[in-house]
């Protein structure tokens, strides 16, 4: 009897503390996306997880230790859509094209301040997420192969950083066009909608050109 009390007790303490650990990583995540990682205290974090600081530091040693955590799990939240599709050796060019931008657009739609947030501090330390990531195997893909095959006159690069830009830039740009009253938060939700459709349809236009 004694055994099994034992045992419950420490299964609701470990549940306990995975519980107020993902409050933290997630009040963590809100703080973070919201200020940067310069910007933002401990405190600000245990104030959004109503926590006291002391508890915080309890589970988290550090404001870096919790930011790298984070940071790693938006990094590879924002590549997760590119590599498995880029990768595929079983669809087609115009499948991939037109399946990264949906992904994108429908991850973006949800989360609107990761590709700010993320590029931001990538463009800070390039060389750890690189590590990280394996970026460089992205030049062996299926994607880039079928780019060469179809326009081996341009660098596959070309179009890669063209198709990410027409997608993702414009999640960047929206604050500044609401602002200036260029579009509504609706406008812009219909917008990327039609985006859909026209991105695919661009790029494959492009490389179709001649």
């Amino acid at each position: 009897m004694h055994y099994y009390l034992c045992k419950k007790i420490r299964s609701m303490t470990t549940e306990k503390d995975k519980s107020t650990e993902e409050k933290i990583k997630e009040a963590a995540r809100i703080v973070f996306m919201k200020k940067g990682y310069s910007a933002t205290r401990t405190r600000d974090i245990a104030e959004e997880a109503g926590l006291n600081l002391a508890l915080l530091n309890y589970y988290f040693r550090s404001k870096e230790k919790l930011f790298q955590q984070i940071m790693m799990e938006k990094v590879q939240m924002m590549f997760s859509v590119l590599f498995p599709i880029a990768n595929n050796p079983e669809t087609s060019l115009e499948e991939k094209i037109t399946l990264l931008v949906e992904n994108y657009i429908t991850l973006l739609t949800k989360n609107p301040d990761l590709p700010l947030f993320v590029l931001s501090e990538i463009r800070n330390n390039p060389d750890h997420f690189q590590s990280k990531l394996g970026i460089n195997l992205l030049k062996d893909s299926s994607l880039i192969k079928q780019l060469l095959e179809k326009r081996p006159d341009i660098n596959p690069i070309q179009f890669l950083i063209s198709l990410l830009g027409m997608t993702i830039f414009p999640f960047v740009a929206s604050p500044l066009l609401q602002a200036a009253n260029l579009v509504t938060e609706n406008d812009f939700g219909d917008m990327m909608e039609q985006r859909r459709k026209l991105i695919p349809m661009w790029i494959n236009s492009i490389l179709d050109c001649r």
